[in-house]
């Protein structure tokens, strides 16, 4: 979509009713992401923006002199097609790596057109009457390459993590650090070089910029685990919005620029409150590689085997409805069973025989920002009975049972006691206080996505559930009922 603004922008005398618009679909825009806060209004707030990106569109096609509007009109209606399609097959499993890649095709748009506005800046009205391209529209554009193409090459990186194409374990490159503020500082240089040279030398400099943004993308990713892409993925969004915002500048674009501008800083502030709830640097995540070294290396081979009671779906039937307080915590492993909707038809059984239900919520829950939000909503889990880890962590003392699906990293103990840990230092979920632990997982020779063991496996009031989520939560209900 930013790419497609970018289209017909160029600077200019600017028509008042076409600033009034993008100003309206600013707003939508904001209004968006108020309503995106909250799963009750989430709806909404993807109206609020379809509604602002329309308005977008619509003014850049009327009041821009477009090349050739039937083949732009056609672009848009494959593409249309093709988002459509995508959106009603994709699983909710699927989801994470489904919005690392379209941050890769942002990034994307935003190299290509950096490179179109360099190859051909009449059209973009970049020119100036001597020719050439003005210092300051270079260093725009410069930027918009660098911070386009690293977005596309970390969001490569995370896509392949997240989708299993490669292992989620960090990859420690020896001195990366050294490395990655090395690549960094060249390209800032490179940049500044670039603005300052005549049009005759511009060339070797602008694609030794590219080739190292895309470099730097990849080196950033690679050394960060998959317990940490939830952060990962929030952070590319803000990449990806501020891609966008430089390539606004660089073409005189308004909508491009508070659009890119508004994704940037909301997938920073997120990124900023995810590690917090971590407890990790933020600035470490944008060095590439936070909580790792050499020495913490993320392998659940060589585990000792250790002695854990299995429970049946009868035996976990029995003592929820003997509970009076239940508090479950949904994780991965939910959403790949989509469990869900057999998880609300199990709480709600529960409260028809006076037993109260909560649902505890980890910030890096799944595999993305707000990833079991969403699966719940779409059960029509109740919004007042969905709660984050600072709400409810503190209630675990007095619950009955903990009841923990397909959840791993966020509930290990690990985090708070072991340093050569990959996890030390994550707030996690203080189910070794509830009297009863049932644990849902496919089986015991499974480990979270960082890769480490559970202690809570092994506690004396944990019983594992060792099936399907789904199938053992059904067989749960039908115990139940």
């Amino acid at each position: 979509m930013f790419s497609f603004l970018a289209s017909g922008a160029a600077h200019g005398p600017v028509n008042p009713w076409v600033a009034v618009a993008y100003l309206v679909a600013g707003v939508f825009f904001i209004l968006a992401l108020r309503g995106l806060s909250s799963p009750a209004t989430s709806r909404t707030g993807n109206r609020f923006g379809m509604a602002g990106m329309l308005i977008a569109v619509v003014t850049t096609l009327v009041t821009h002199d477009i090349a050739n509007i039937a083949e732009i009109g056609i672009a848009i209606l494959l593409g249309g097609i093709v988002g459509f399609t995508i959106a009603r097959r994709i699983a909710m499993t699927q989801m994470p790596e489904l919005v690392a890649a379209f941050h890769s095709l942002v990034g994307l748009a935003a190299v290509l057109v950096g490179w179109a506005a360099y190859l051909n800046p009449g059209a973009f009205g970049l020119l100036l009457p001597q020719g050439g391209i003005a210092p300051v529209s270079k260093i725009e554009m410069g930027l918009g390459i660098a911070i386009g193409a690293i977005t596309f090459s970390g969001s490569v990186i995370a896509f392949a993590k997240l989708a299993g194409k490669m292992s989620g374990a960090p990859i420690l490159l020896p001195m990366r650090h050294v490395i990655n503020l090395g690549t960094l500082a060249a390209i800032i240089i490179l940049t500044a070089l670039f603005a300052m040279a005549g049009p005759a030398e511009t060339l070797p400099l602008i694609v030794a910029m590219t080739v190292l943004a895309f470099a730097i993308g990849f080196l950033l990713i690679i050394p960060i685990g998959g317990a940490d892409m939830p952060v990962v993925v929030s952070m590319l969004n803000s990449y990806s919005g501020w891609a966008a915002a430089a390539m606004g500048f660089t073409l005189g674009n308004t909508a491009m620029i508070i659009t890119g501008a508004l994704v940037g800083s909301s997938g920073a502030i997120l990124s900023y409150i995810m590690c917090r709830a971590m407890n990790r640097s933020f600035i470490s995540v944008i060095a590439g590689g936070f909580g790792t070294d050499s020495g913490a290396a993320a392998s659940g081979e060589g585990r000792e085997q250790r002695p854990y009671k299995q429970g049946s779906a009868a035996d976990a039937a029995f003592m929820l409805e003997q509970a009076e307080k239940v508090i479950i915590i949904p994780g991965y492993g939910m959403a790949v069973a989509q469990a869900q909707h057999a998880l609300r038809e199990m709480a709600d059984l529960l409260e028809e025989k006076g037993v109260e239900v909560k649902y505890a919520i980890h910030p890096v829950a799944g595999r993305m920002p707000g990833h079991m939000n969403v699966l719940l909503a779409e059960a029509s889990v109740p919004y007042d009975k969905v709660f984050e880890l600072e709400d409810i962590n503190s209630e675990f003392a007095q619950a009955d049972v903990a009841f923990i699906i397909g959840a791993n990293d966020v509930v290990n103990p690990a985090a708070k006691t072991d340093k050569s840990s990959p996890i030390y230092g994550m707030p996690v979920f203080d189910v070794d206080k509830a009297k009863q632990v049932f644990f849902i997982k496919r089986s015991m020779g499974g480990v979270g996505y960082a890769g480490v063991d559970n202690d809570v496996f092994y506690m004396d009031q944990t019983m594992m559930l060792l099936a399907d989520a789904k199938k053992m939560v059904e067989e749960i209900v039908k115990a139940l009922d």
